[in-house]
């Protein structure tokens, strides 16, 4: 059996079990028998009073929307177009991307718990597919891709109650699902906590995929998608938003000392956890696997699974250039996965200093 049959042929399980009934999953006290006589809970979720209307700002990597400063919940109104492109993937090296909003990755999306979010989705006549998109903060059959689907040159609509805070994925979920992904549709929404997050001083957006090219690392012109090398996990590139070398030079991330720094930082996958590490830095904080709630401190690595985020946060001490990479240190130096955040301001030799040699 071919590789691409059997693509087709797990796409085609994906859509038959997402059609499937599920059980409910029950969030009150209240239930009643199930078919076989189990005890089934039903949904209870108490909804906050929805007021006013805005519409989001949606920012590109490595940007960030301002914190939600309100303290209701609102309607937010998402507008955002799948695109097909084509784009530089490293110097030389063009790639045709399929995309939300014409980059890789999609606008950063940011709302608060309890918000109503009401997501317009179109889908760009140029388009040679359709497309969807499943976001993790949504509650219900496939994260609103059933509800999704839109055929190039059309729109669709659809809301949700943003019920759950945290940092979030989200990507089309198109059948088959791996090459819309793999092609660069994916970005994060963040539903902040009614409270919101601890202020600090600058916030970026960092986001790591993975793309199988039929050419080798660094063969220049225009690379077709490689369906063998994404099915055995072999990719030519590994990088951080979209490109090699999309945080470096004039575009590195900049800050300065005695200044707080947190990076909302996502994994498209398709396939490859990160091992996410900042080099010269330390995590003073980790809100682990994208969840609101620290549970880690004084980190110097954290995992980042395929489809998954992470919130980290750290104090910059002192000046200097400091590495983003994968530590998987082979994806990073040899196939792109590298930023770099430059931090100006006074030296502090009490914490680190250059000594005579013996």
């Amino acid at each position: 059996m071919t590789r691409p049959l059997l693509l087709t042929l797990a796409a085609a399980a994906v859509v038959a079990l997402v059609g499937l009934t599920a059980f409910s999953v029950g969030r009150g006290s209240a239930g009643s028998a199930g078919p076989s006589g189990a005890l089934v809970e039903t949904a209870e979720v108490t909804l906050p009073e929805v007021v006013g209307q805005e519409v989001a700002v949606l920012t590109h990597a490595p940007d960030v929307p301002p914190p939600v400063t309100r303290d209701h919940a609102s309607r937010v109104v998402v507008n955002m177009e799948t695109v097909e492109l084509t784009k530089e993937l490293a110097d030389g090296v063009e790639y045709t991307f399929w995309t939300f909003d014409g980059d890789v990755p999609g606008p950063f999306v940011r709302v608060r718990e309890g918000d109503l979010v009401e997501f317009h989705l179109a889908n760009a006549a140029s388009s040679t597919v359709p497309h969807n998109i499943d976001l993790h903060a949504v509650t219900g059959t496939g994260g609103g891709a059933e509800i999704s689907l839109v055929v190039p040159g059309h729109s669709t609509a659809f809301e949700f109650r943003a019920i759950k805070p945290g940092l979030y994925v989200y990507h089309c979920a198109t059948a088959p699902v791996g090459l819309h992904v793999a092609n660069g549709m994916y970005g994060l929404i963040l539903v902040e906590p009614r409270g919101g997050l601890p202020p600090v001083d600058r916030e970026f957006y960092v986001m790591q995929s993975e793309f199988y090219t039929a050419g080798k690392t660094g063969e220049p012109g225009l690379q077709p998608f490689d369906l063998e090398k994404a099915v055995d996990e072999e990719p030519e590139y590994v990088v951080f938003n979209g490109r090699v070398g999309s945080m470096t030079g004039e575009s590195a991330l900049q800050a300065s000392v005695g200044e707080t720094v947190r990076l909302f930082v996502g994994n498209g996958g398709p396939n490859l956890t990160s091992s996410f590490h900042v080099i010269g830095e330390m995590f003073d904080r980790v809100y682990g696997e994208g969840g609101t709630a620290v549970n880690q401190g004084d980190v110097q690595t954290t995992g980042v699974p395929a489809g998954g985020s992470t919130i980290v946060e750290f104090l910059v001490d002192i000046p200097g250039r400091y590495t983003l990479v994968d530590h998987a240190l082979f994806r990073a130096f040899n196939k792109g996965a590298v930023g770099i955040l430059e931090v100006s301001g006074d030296e502090h030799p009490e914490i680190l200093r250059r000594t005579p040699a013996l």
